[in-house]
């Protein structure tokens, strides 16, 4: 037994993840390619199949239509971009409050340290949805921020965030921070002490310390947490349909349109598609960095 798990543990254990990959993205990726091929159909499902056979041949029936389509019609290049938008200033929020709060966290004791870290993970144990209504009742006309205001006399109308982009950002930056300190409390715990140490005793400033010592040494860390936040961001449609308003445009959104109101499949499978092929470019380019770093 055990020199079969010396020969084949590796293998093993490499398969399982491999599995669950292939079985859970890769072979539905590959379903959403193939009907993004296809053409829209009043059947069930509603698309046409790839493949058929007609008088004992083999027909093939593929159309590049619906990826021209996302080129001709301006809504799903304006959701793309208003995505993308949307997520980077999102990742830049979440970077300059979670990376503060990662540090202090990494430079607190042990006691502290557990208690600040339970606290960031304790949001987990409610409810996404549940969290995102309940912005609702803060960021409305009569919520409760309008209402603070109101009292201490710093407005005299209520402020109109709910409906906004502003919501969505609140939205997405509260719901997605944990993913941003995470990271960066692993990377900051793993810094060498001595290091800033060293700059101290040649006459470096604190600030001076942080710039040149700990901030570059954070770089893997700032890299991973960009990513846990752009990448679902992106695709975000439950902050934005209840947060955002009927202006706020982005593709999880014109996703949800395509595949359930408008029942063209095809399209959105094509929609997905290109989303997929937008975000790859970005993670490749973060992985590139974080490996020099």
């Amino acid at each position: 037994m055990s020199g079969f798990l010396q020969k084949y543990g590796r293998i093993i254990v490499i398969a399982i993840p491999m599995i669950w990959l292939i079985v859970f993205f890769l072979l539905p990726f590959f379903v959403v390619f193939k009907i993004s091929f296809a053409e829209i159909a009043r059947a069930r499902p509603p698309y046409t199949p790839l493949f058929s056979w007609e008088d004992g041949r083999l027909a093939i029936s593929i159309t590049f239509d619906n990826y021209a389509y996302l080129w001709e019609d301006t809504l799903y290049i304006k959701a793309y971009w208003s995505s993308i938008k949307i997520a980077f200033w999102s990742t830049i929020f979440a970077l300059l409050i979670g990376y503060p709060m990662a540090y202090v966290i990494a430079r607190a004791s042990d006691t502290k340290r557990n208690i600040l870290l339970m606290l960031v993970i304790l949001p987990f144990w409610t409810s996404f949805l549940l969290r995102v209504y309940a912005w609702i009742g803060f960021l409305k006309t009569e919520g409760v921020i309008n209402a603070f205001l109101l009292k201490i006399g710093i407005i005299s109308d209520p402020i109109i965030m709910l409906q906004t982009d502003f919501a969505v950002y609140v939205g997405i930056v509260y719901t997605y921070l944990p993913f941003m300190i995470l990271p960066l409390y692993a990377n900051l715990t793993k810094l060498d002490d001595t290091l800033l140490e060293a700059a101290h005793d040649l006459g470096a400033s604190k600030l001076m310390s942080f710039l040149t010592v700990t901030l570059p040494l954070s770089i893997p860390g700032i890299i991973a947490g960009c990513m846990l936040v752009f990448i679902p961001a992106i695709g975000e449609f439950v902050i934005p349909a209840l947060l955002g308003g009927p202006d706020t445009l982005m593709i999880g959104k014109v996703l949800w349109t395509e595949f359930f109101n408008n029942r063209d499949w095809p399209v959105a499978s094509a929609v997905a598609t290109a989303m997929l092929v937008l975000l790859v470019l970005p993670i490749m380019w973060m992985r590139r960095v974080a490996e020099e770093a």
